[in-house]
């Protein structure tokens, strides 16, 4: 199984992901976990990449996609992966193809905008043990309180309904396009083209389990 999972952000791919992982028991890669460990195993691409980010700069696709192929040869990788978070763009989403990166699946979560929102805006955290509640689906025994300590809740910056739109924004901005370029590639059957599947992320999380497992056994 080796998989691009597409998405907004907090449209519950990390949820999904981690059942896809241990159904097929296929490691999740990160490009940002990936930049870390050769960094610090200072590898050639993780050297290159050092010296870009101690710049300032931001990691060329060709590093990111040298990665990608280093970390495939590894031996986790016998059964496939799962990508989440990239490509991010049509540019990375190319350059996959050109390296002969395989992928078998492009599964797709859709979730509108405005339940994202509020998803999102309506998460509460106890900074102090990382509890998390929601005020609508998963609220406190007392608002604003966490249920153990009785201490303030608060809202994280990330969840805040203005940076939960910037980053809604920069998703339609830049990375939504690959939603049409994987469909139409998926459409014209070539060799190598991956089978593309939307499924719904609206629901119980156990649904929305069930559902991209069939949509991956098609």
């Amino acid at each position: 199984m080796r998989l691009i999972l597409l998405g907004a952000p907090g449209a519950g791919k990390g949820t999904q992901a981690n059942f896809i992982k241990e159904k097929y028991n296929i490691p999740q890669i990160s490009t940002g976990d990936m930049l870390r460990a050769a960094i610090k195993a200072g590898t050639e691409m993780g050297l290159a990449a050092k010296k870009v980010m101690d710049a300032g700069g931001l990691v060329s696709d060709d590093i990111i996609i040298g990665l990608v192929k280093d970390r495939l040869k590894e031996c986790d990788c016998e059964n496939g992966y799962l990508f989440d978070g990239f490509p991010r763009t049509i540019a990375q989403a190319d350059a996959m193809k050109e390296a002969g990166v395989a992928v078998d699946y492009v599964l797709e979560i859709d979730v509108p905008d405005d339940m994202i929102v509020e998803r999102m805006s309506g998460r509460r955290s106890h900074p102090g043990s990382g509890r998390v509640y929601h005020v609508k689906f998963n609220p406190p025994k007392v608002e604003g309180k966490d249920d153990v300590t009785g201490e303030e809740l608060v809202q994280r910056d990330d969840d805040k309904v203005e940076t939960v739109q910037k980053r809604l924004d920069v998703y339609h901005n830049q990375t939504e396009v690959l939603l049409a370029y994987y469909n139409n590639w998926a459409q014209t059957g070539q060799p190598g083209a991956p089978k593309y599947r939307r499924i719904s992320g609206v629901g119980p999380v156990e649904e929305i389990r069930d559902a991209a497992f069939a949509a991956l056994s098609e």
